[in-house]
């Protein structure tokens, strides 16, 4: 990601065209309208997130979670961005709940939108029985700068104990064009407004031994979040003894599209690629908790 208008012109297409299906088709028989609820007041500024429960759930069945964090380079993007796929998470049996984080500008940073991030799960897990959830089961899905915060809350973790791996972060990771080694990203290290190191924020820099499973969606010829950041992610992943699977997709750029020349802005992306990978993911993650 080079700077603030490329991000905004690349990620703010992420719901339009790198996750939601190729044919228009109908609504899922999950839940088609969340319910909202506030997570946090943070500097006089109430964020929220929207909670998709499965057709006919009830509340004792403690259901997995998902969290879903949307793309748009830190400084862009809303929830709405991820409904098509919470829908189609919720539509297979699991609670889906789109996250707003703070957005960063002049006085707040990445570093910020973690907060929000960490404080969400947070959320969830306290109230894990009113929502029908099984705190024990709540992955990460996040799309390029939400897979960098989903990622960094799995790996620099949140500052508690909670979770099956200990560290307040998801009990699974699942990404789609991720920006998970943002050391030499100057964009990143200038929305840091000084704050930290960028290395300190850089996922693939904090691998720990005891990872969650982590599922990858990426093109191969993207240049915005590189492929070989996932792949040094991956690896370190696998070197603890962790699952991490990457998915490649030959010929295609960010968010699988084909138009190499601009990848910033003008997005055409390979409708099988996208489906299919679409298919990975809510594969993987029923595979860890079949009901």
């Amino acid at each position: 990601m080079r700077s603030v208008a490329i991000c905004v012109a690349v990620c703010g297409l992420a719901a339009l065209c790198g996750l939601a299906p190729s044919v228009a088709t109908p609504q899922p028989a999950a839940a088609q309208t969340p319910a909202v609820h506030a997570y946090r007041e943070v500097n006089g500024k109430t964020l929220n997130v929207h909670v998709f429960a499965p057709a006919g759930a009830r509340r004792a069945d403690a259901k997995a979670a998902i969290l879903l964090f949307h793309g748009g380079g830190w400084v862009a993007g809303e929830p709405e961005w991820t409904f098509v796929s919470a829908r189609r998470y919720a539509d297979s049996g699991l609670v889906a709940v789109p996250v707003q984080y703070r957005l960063s500008g002049e006085s707040t940073t990445p570093i910020d939108a973690l907060s929000d991030v960490c404080s969400a799960f947070q959320w969830v897990r306290a109230r894990a029985a009113s929502l029908g959830v099984d705190p024990r089961r709540i992955a990460a899905s996040g799309v390029s700068a939400g897979g960098h915060l989903a990622a960094a809350a799995a790996t620099i973790g949140c500052g508690n104990a909670e979770g099956v791996f200990g560290n307040g972060g998801p009990d699974a990771l699942v990404l789609w064009s991720p920006a998970l080694d943002v050391s030499r990203d100057g964009h990143f290290g200038r929305l840091l407004l000084g704050r930290a190191a960028v290395e300190a924020y850089s996922p693939v820099e904090h691998v720990r031994g005891r990872m969650p499973p982590v599922h990858i969606v990426h093109g191969e010829r993207d240049t915005l979040t590189p492929l070989s950041g996932a792949q040094r992610f991956c690896e370190r992943v696998k070197a603890g003894g962790n699952r991490c699977d990457l998915v490649v997709y030959p010929g295609v750029g960010h968010l699988l599209t084909r138009n190499l020349a601009n990848q910033e802005s003008d997005f055409d992306p390979d409708p099988a690629m996208r489906d299919e990978g679409n298919a990975k993911q809510l594969a993987f993650v029923k595979s860890l908790w079949a009901e």
